[in-house]
């Protein structure tokens, strides 16, 4: 299983971006992915995910009303759109996956695969 993130860049505080993860080697509809962000001298953190059997997606309270996490079946990809970015937004984000699972946890030890992340820059 590969999980490859992108889309990330530069933009000012109040815009929009939009955040891709591409799942290959498995189907990308199941068990459970989510993204998570780090940012510099800071922990990993949830940002949001989705469990598929579930159908529930799942937001940080700093995420939500913000971002939202949606799938493409026919891209095996997996997208994060963010809107009203802030500067503390800024962070390198990497998506996450757990197989053969039915349950959702936001802790980051319980993800099996990971990408190699994408940096997003909020400027102020």
């Amino acid at each position: 299983v590969q999980l490859q993130a992108s889309g990330g860049g530069l933009v000012q505080a109040g815009g929009s971006l939009r955040v891709s993860c591409t799942v290959s080697g498995r189907a990308f509809n199941s068990g459970a992915l989510a993204w998570f962000r780090q940012a510099p001298g800071k922990s990993r953190e949830f940002v949001a995910g989705i469990n598929w059997s579930a159908a529930s997606t799942y937001y940080s309270d700093f995420a939500q009303g913000r971002f939202t996490i949606s799938g493409d079946n026919a891209n095996n990809t997996v997208y994060l759109q963010m809107n009203s970015l802030k500067p503390e937004d800024t962070a390198v984000y990497y998506c996450a996956s757990k197989y053969s699972t039915t349950v959702f946890s936001r802790d980051r030890n319980w993800f099996r695969h990971w990408g190699r992340g994408t940096l997003v820059t909020v400027s102020s």
